[in-house]
């Protein structure tokens, strides 16, 4: 049980780690100067959500909470792993990567799907960036995860 819960903090970790090096350095920018809100092509509504639609989103004002659920996500994902993984082939490398299959389709996929496409209106060469995205975080978590609960007790 506790190393299920210390395999999803430092997968939610992992997780917080490349949302930063990906949406956050290169998707919004550190100064809001990112491809996702000064590309020509993108939904003024999404930029406006982001920039100027008060409440801004609670990542762009006070992101602690948002971290700190993010956490609390890659806990419940070390769980989920822990009930599926079994089926699959052993291994860190098989594992990981189907469970990051399953983290991207069946959470990022529909999100991009349902948010920034349906409700903003996100061009989709954008729309498939953000998606490139999701797939290294969900990667970096699922191999975190892996890792750490594919490890042998007393393995070096």
């Amino acid at each position: 049980m506790l190393r299920t819960i210390l395999a999803g903090l430092a997968g939610g970790m992992a997780m917080n780690v490349t949302m930063l090096l990906t949406f956050r350095l290169i998707g919004f920018g550190l100064n809001g100067d990112g491809i996702l809100l000064s590309s020509p092509i993108q939904s003024q509504k999404l930029i406006a959500v982001w920039t100027t639609l008060e409440p801004l989103p609670m990542v762009a004002v006070n992101p602690a909470p948002i971290l700190f659920g993010i956490l609390l996500f890659g806990v419940g994902h070390a769980f989920i792993y822990r009930s599926v993984s079994a089926v699959w082939p052993a291994g860190v490398w098989p594992r990981a990567l189907r469970f990051a299959g399953l983290l991207f389709f069946l959470v990022y996929l529909f999100w991009e799907f349902f948010t920034p496409f349906n409700q903003f209106g996100e061009p989709l060469p954008l729309l498939a960036l953000e998606l490139v995205f999701w797939a290294a975080i969900a990667f970096a978590e699922a191999l975190v995860i892996a890792a750490i609960l594919e490890r042998k007790p007393g393995a070096g």
